[in-house]
């Protein structure tokens, strides 16, 4: 059965005019549940994760100083809002939705999370709206549990993941592959093990054409027996923030190549759903909605 993480904490609004955008954290699993792709069988729900899965991936002094609201003025803006208490304990829950995620996809071959994607938190401090970077603490947990030997993160939102390629970059048992806006943030951008930089406007053809024959190349050379698939939205044509021009079609037709090739390999993948800022929020839905149709499809 597929298993998606979902936690109330994670339409938690900003305070104090910073009211971020994140209606879709409560309209995607009302709209799964509502056309029947889904069944409250299929959701559960995250909790805290043990500090010691964290701090495989981040650094203490950053943890500690993050958790008790203690980051320089400086540190903190560049995350990008103000910080609070429940803010800091949705990144927890986000990250342990990410980890248990991992177990469900050994289980099931797939597992996905509403939230995460978080792919530009450091190994020692935050950016863009990521303080824990869901997907390398999973990775982290595989490998520290013995689970995975060798895991190949796929990245395909539409910014580069700077925070991951960081975290791993002297780790040669994770290979980073990030496909992403070549002037997209962030404007300095990390070297991961595989980066495709698209021009912008870069359309369905282009994208799909470079997607299909770089990722079975991957898989073919790497063999590797664990993926992370981060599949923001924000590649769309519509997207504020995003330099691509991918249609609706074009987006699933990414996610139905990517999770059907996973499911041929027989390697099992955990999704975190990315960015996604069309200023018409049932785009924004649909588009992920797709995404988890398609994994309910092919892994039936």
């Amino acid at each position: 059965m597929l298993k998606i993480a979902y936690h109330p904490i994670y339409k938690h609004h900003l305070p104090n005019g910073h009211r971020f955008p994140m209606m879709k954290y409560e309209l995607l699993p009302q709209q799964l549940l509502h056309e029947g792709t889904c069944t409250e069988g299929n959701f559960f729900e995250p909790t805290f994760p043990d500090d010691s899965h964290i701090l495989e991936t981040h650094d203490a002094t950053y943890y500690h100083e993050l958790v008790n609201l203690e980051l320089t003025p400086s540190a903190a803006r560049k995350i990008g809002f103000p910080l609070s208490k429940e803010l800091i304990q949705r990144e927890q829950i986000i990250a342990d939705g990410t980890i248990k995620g991992c177990d469900f996809a050994l289980q099931n071959g797939i597992a996905m999370n509403i939230a995460g994607g978080t792919h530009h938190a450091y190994s020692n401090r935050g950016e863009a709206f990521c303080m824990l970077n869901d997907q390398a603490i999973g990775a982290r947990y595989l490998k520290g549990k013995r689970l995975a030997n060798n895991i190949l993160m796929i990245d395909l939102d539409v910014h580069q993941g700077n925070g991951t390629a960081e975290i791993f970059k002297t780790d040669h048992s994770v290979f980073t592959f990030s496909m992403h806006g070549k002037g997209n943030y962030p404007f300095k951008k990390e070297i991961s093990d595989m980066d495709i930089p698209l021009d912008k406007g870069t359309t369905d053809q282009e994208y799909l054409s470079i997607l299909k024959k770089t990722l079975p190349e991957l898989l073919g050379k790497l063999k590797p027996d664990f993926i992370f698939y981060l599949c923001g939205v924000d590649v769309l044509a519509s997207d504020k923030l995003g330099t691509l021009a991918l249609t609706l079609e074009g987006c699933k037709e990414r996610d139905r190549f990517v999770l059907q090739t996973c499911y041929n390999a027989k390697v099992p993948i955990q999704c975190s759903m990315g960015g996604g800022y069309s200023p018409d929020i049932k785009i924004i839905v649909e588009a992920h909605a797709n995404t988890f149709r398609l994994a309910q499809d092919i892994y039936a």
